[in-house]
């Protein structure tokens, strides 16, 4: 039998650990941002990069409720202003004041992991699966001679 407190604790917790992970990456640039959009496997990608000695920083995102990205106007690169990745507790806890008009709450509504970017194009996503992780820069890869 699984400890209730544990389980509920345990998505509370990725988004904590993700939260840190991102909250130095103002500065970086978003390379790519995909979206699917098919049935049961809905999914949101970015890609953050740093420079070529820094990995890459990939957020992805499944299960989503909500998603809004703005077009960024024409400039080269789309550095980041602020990024913050906040839990959204399960009903009847509260949320946010800016999260409310989103999603709407109901029972059986799971938690949730609210990705917020602000630089010229602005992403907004609320889903219930989160995943961020480093992985070396295409940059890195190709100066590698080792080969």
């Amino acid at each position: 039998m699984t400890d209730r407190t544990a389980a509920d604790d345990a998505f509370k917790n990725r988004c904590a650990n993700a939260a840190r992970t991102l909250a130095p990456l103002s500065g970086c640039f978003i390379t790519r941002i995909s979206f699917a959009a098919f049935a049961e496997d809905d999914s949101l990608e970015i890609i953050l990069r740093k420079g070529p000695a820094s990995p890459d920083v990939v957020i992805e995102l499944s299960s989503l409720h909500y998603v809004s990205v703005s077009k960024p106007p024409e400039i080269s690169g789309c550095f980041i202003d602020a990024i913050s990745l906040i839990h959204l507790p399960k009903t009847p806890r509260p949320w946010p004041g800016d999260a409310a008009g989103r999603v709407r709450r109901f029972d059986g509504l799971p938690e949730l992991a609210w990705l917020r970017v602000l630089d010229p194009a602005d992403v907004d996503v609320m889903a219930s699966i989160v995943t961020v992780y480093t992985a070396a820069s295409d940059d890195e890869t190709s100066t590698d001679t080792t080969r």
